[in-house]
């Protein structure tokens, strides 16, 4: 049976790849993409870890000869995920997780209909610029300029969540860790469709709380505090 293919999106510095981490390191049966994309390293990251880095001309190449299941340009830098990490992932009858952004996101739904979409929000603007801050330093390259730049741009990218199934708040870690595995536990019990035992009932109620039609107090004060509440009162 083809596995489940979840997509997880989030702006940058919401703490997406920590949560990724956890998850794989929780269940098996889950392969990740590791995307391609044209800018360097950062800090202890490793080529084919993180990213596969390779140059703007090969990037092009590649997406001439539709490799690519989704691209997009962020910041100035090409990213990709190739078509082959599906197929095998298909092969092999593993789940496969995108760690993706909106755009890219846009164009895997419409190429694969019943995708699981996941999206992560920082609890508010002033945790997300302390995330971001201790990432540049840690980088060693503070650079405030950008970091008003990606700040700016969350805010268009969250004005988007309500294209995805389910909406996690990463405000305390361990809590985001249970409800992202809650989230995996749950698809892949509606997939197989045995009734599930109590734990996986435990799991399928905590991720019903995040689907994104499950609106909460938690949910309205994140956007508020992005200046977004007023375009969810209206839309909900």
């Amino acid at each position: 049976m083809a596995g489940i293919l979840f997509i997880i999106s989030a702006p940058s510095g919401s703490g997406k790849s920590t949560l990724v981490n956890h998850l794989r390191s929780l269940l098996t049966g889950l392969e990740f993409s590791v995307s391609y994309t044209t800018r360097l390293p950062r800090g202890t990251e490793r080529p084919d870890k993180e990213y596969h880095y390779i140059s703007p001309a090969r990037f092009q190449e590649m997406k001439e000869r539709g490799e690519f299941l989704e691209s997009a340009e962020v910041f100035g830098n090409y990213y990709g995920t190739a078509c082959q990490s599906l197929y095998d992932a298909q092969e092999a009858g593993n789940d496969l997780l995108l760690d993706i952004d909106v755009q890219g996101a846009v164009q895997v739904r419409e190429r694969v209909p019943d995708a699981v979409s996941i999206f992560v929000l920082p609890p508010n603007p002033e945790t997300l610029k302390e995330r971001l801050r201790n990432r540049s330093i840690a980088e060693g390259k503070l650079d405030e300029a950008e970091i008003g730049r990606r700040l700016a741009k969350a805010r268009g990218e969250i004005e988007n969540y309500r294209q995805y199934r389910y909406i996690l708040i990463n405000d305390i870690l361990e809590d985001a860790v249970e409800a992202l595995t809650a989230i995996v536990i749950t698809e892949r019990a509606l997939r197989h469709g045995a009734p599930p035992d109590p734990e996986t009932a435990r799991m399928m109620q905590l991720a019903d709380k995040c689907r994104q039609g499950n609106s909460s107090d938690r949910l309205d004060r994140v956007l508020s505090s992005f200046g977004l509440l007023d375009m969810h009162a209206t839309r909900a």
